[in-house]
Formats: structure tokens, C-alpha cells, sequence
């Protein structure tokens, strides 16, 4: 028994049906109600072996308690943009399509994109862009970006984007990515909450695993890396009492033991095939 906590198309999905000979149950979350339908169309030949629930995985205890469900074998999260996302939901995810600023993954957030974009003063934009984007740049953007909505809103990706590479002076544009990459991150983590989801998400799956099960994260940029890191080895920590005291008075015991020290990524061949895959980061921990 299995949680795909980031459903997205289903392609995890139908990788543990395919190694587990198709005897596994699946219970696959997406925040995302359009992937859950295509979702259910790309697995409907396996309908008997997933079950699907429009829910963030953050909430992943109260769909499993929902179910009845004390404990699963094992649980992976992808929390990468899925490519129906970036491609085809038309909600302003990708900067090289012109499409409405949204990026929200659940339409029943309140905010968009266009509303911190904005209505959010320069300060506050600096601060999305500085701390959810690791944007050097991010004071010179946000006050491009209040100058020029001072003459109309700006609506859409192209918009954003084309102003965001106009922002960052050109000899510091970045050789491989468009310029606009952080800023767009840094907007969507703000919009759908993503760093908090991930530290909610992390500490209730745990009580969740048998022993011995695993718990597999991907992650896509150094931010969420970073999280996840942290949070893994405070799991795996037997002690977290100050240093200099003389002995231990936390009470604390070791949640996990962690399968891979340094993140697995994607080899050469991989990227190949899927260019999208080359900033992956895999961590894996098991319930002790």
C-alpha cells in the first residue's frame, strides 16, 4: 500500500503498479483537480488499484484517516511542476507562454499571481523574490514591476517575463535559463504556500510509514533541497538538546534513517531524454 502524495499525470503511479506486478494499491493526491481527471484517464485500466483524492499533500493525514488507513508501505512526493501544468493549464506557469498570471495549483486559493504581482508594495515583492527565489536582483525587479503596473496591471506571463528580462541588466543574464526563472518560482512557492505544504507534508507522513518504509522526496531547486534536508536530519537526530549540555534531556529518538546522505540526481542520459529532469534532487529516508 502506497501514497502518491503528488499525483500529477500518474507516471509514478504506474512505475510502482509496473514493479510491484500490479499488486499494490495506490492512494494518489493532487491539489490539482484537472491533473486528477487526466490522472484517472491515463491509470483507468488500474482503477481497481488507485484511489484518487483532490487534496494537497499536506493534508495527507486526513485523507488516510478518511480511508481508514493506519499505515502504508511506503510514500513519494514529486514536487516539481508537472508538464500538463507548465504546457496546457493555462494558468500563467510557464514564462515563455503568454497566458493569465494564476499559478495557482488549487483554484480555490484566494490569491493569484496577478494579485501579489499587483497590489503587493516593493518591499514585500523584493521579499517574495529575495526569500522564495534567491533572486540578487529582486529590489531593481520589484520596483520595475510597481513602475510599470503604475500604467496598467500587468496580466500575463509574456508580460511579466519580458519585464523581468528588461529588469536584470544584460551582462548579468544567466547563460542557460531565462532571466525570469527565479522570479516565477519565487511567485508561485508565494501563491500556492509550497515551503510551508512541504514541512507540514514531511511531518505528518511520517506516523503514516510501517517501519521500514520509505519516504521519497524530489525536488527541483536549491530552496526545497534544503528544507527537506533539514527536516530529514532532525528526524534522524537521536538528540537535538544544545551542545554543551552534560547529557541529553530532550528525550528525543531517531524518526528515520536516511538512505541517501548526499541526493541522488539524474544521470547524463536522463537529461537527455527529459531536459526537465536535470535539476532533480532525490532524497529517500526509512521509518526506524
Amino acid at each position: 500500500l502506497y501514497v502518491d502524495a503528488t499525483l500529477g499525470l500518474g507516471g509514478h503511479t504506474k512505475s510502482i503498479l509496473n514493479y510491484t506486478n500490479y499488486q499494490s494499491r495506490i492512494i494518489g493526491l493532487d491539489v490539482d483537480e484537472e491533473a486528477i481527471t487526466i490522472a484517472g484517464n491515463n491509470l483507468s485500466k488500474y482503477k481497481s488499484n488507485v484511489v484518487f483524492r483532490n487534496s494537497n499533500f499536506s493534508e495527507i493525514d486526513r485523507v488516510l484517516l478518511d480511508l481508514e488507513i493506519g499505515e502504508v508501505d511506503g510514500i513519494v512526493a514529486d514536487l516539481g511542476m508537472s508538464s500538463f501544468q507548465l504546457d496546457s493549464s493555462g494558468r500563467g506557469f510557464s514564462l515563455r507562454r503568454d497566458e493569465q498570471l494564476d499559478m495557482r495549483m488549487d483554484a480555490r486559493l484566494r490569491f493569484t499571481a496577478f494579485d501579489l504581482i499587483n497590489e503587493m508594495s516593493v518591499d514585500e515583492i523584493s521579499k517574495v523574490l529575495k526569500v522564495y527565489g534567491e533572486e540578487r536582483w529582486s529590489r531593481r525587479i520589484a520596483k520595475r514591476i510597481v513602475y510599470t503596473r503604475s500604467d496598467k496591471p500587468i496580466k500575463t506571463s509574456a508580460e511579466l517575463a519580458n519585464l523581468v528580462f528588461e529588469a536584470i541588466p544584460k551582462k548579468f543574464h544567466p547563460v542557460r535559463i531565462h532571466p525570469a526563472t527565479k522570479t516565477f518560482q519565487a511567485f508561485r512557492i508565494a501563491v500556492n504556500h509550497e515551503l510551508d505544504n512541504i514541512e507540514e507534508f514531511i511531518g505528518k507522513a511520517i506516523p503514516f510509514l510501517k517501519i521500514g518504509g520509505r519516504l521519497v522526496i524530489i525536488s527541483f531547486h536549491s530552496l526545497e533541497d534544503r528544507l527537506i534536508k533539514n527536516l530529514f536530519n532532525n528526524l534522524s537526530s537521536p538528540c537535538i538538546c544544545p551542545p554543551d549540555l552534560p547529557m541529553c534531556g530532550c528525550g528525543k529518538k531517531s524518526e528515520l534513517n536516511i538512505l541517501t546522505r548526499s541526493p541522488l540526481i539524474p544521470s547524463e542520459a536522463e537529461i537527455a531524454n527529459n531536459p526537465r529532469a536535470r535539476s532533480a534532487k532525490m532524497r529517500v529516508g526509512e521509518k526506524l
